[in-house]
């Protein structure tokens, strides 16, 4: 079996970490691409997904740290529709900083709490 790559293994170490910190409380989980960002609250008791945002269908375009921002406060309004006021951040591979904190402190404007 190859190695695991950098990004794969701090993806797992992360995902690790928040199994042990979450309480059965859902994962607002982000992935980020060169022309995209996306978001989802997933809820890992049932396996399904809660709430979705990204900037493919939305109000935002592209792939800059404005378009992060709005995707935050997209799914922050969907995650209250759904009745969701709680979750864990799980930032994936990616480093908690420009898009990713970004949505993150977005996300907490529009009433997340994590």
């Amino acid at each position: 079996m190859a190695k695991l790559s950098l990004f794969e293994r701090r993806r797992r170490r992360v995902r690790t970490a928040l199994r042990a910190r979450a309480g059965g409380k859902p994962r607002l989980s982000v992935h980020r691409t060169g022309k995209h960002i996306y978001a989802q609250i997933i809820d890992d008791a049932d396996g399904r997904t809660v709430a979705a945002a990204s900037t493919l269908g939305g109000k935002a375009s592209g792939a800059n740290v404005a378009a992060a921002e709005q995707v935050g406060k997209d799914i922050a309004a969907a995650a209250k529709k759904a009745g969701v006021t709680t979750v864990v951040f799980d930032r994936g591979g990616f480093l908690f900083h420009g898009r990713v904190k970004a949505l993150a402190d977005a996300a907490r404007e529009g009433g997340l709490e994590f």
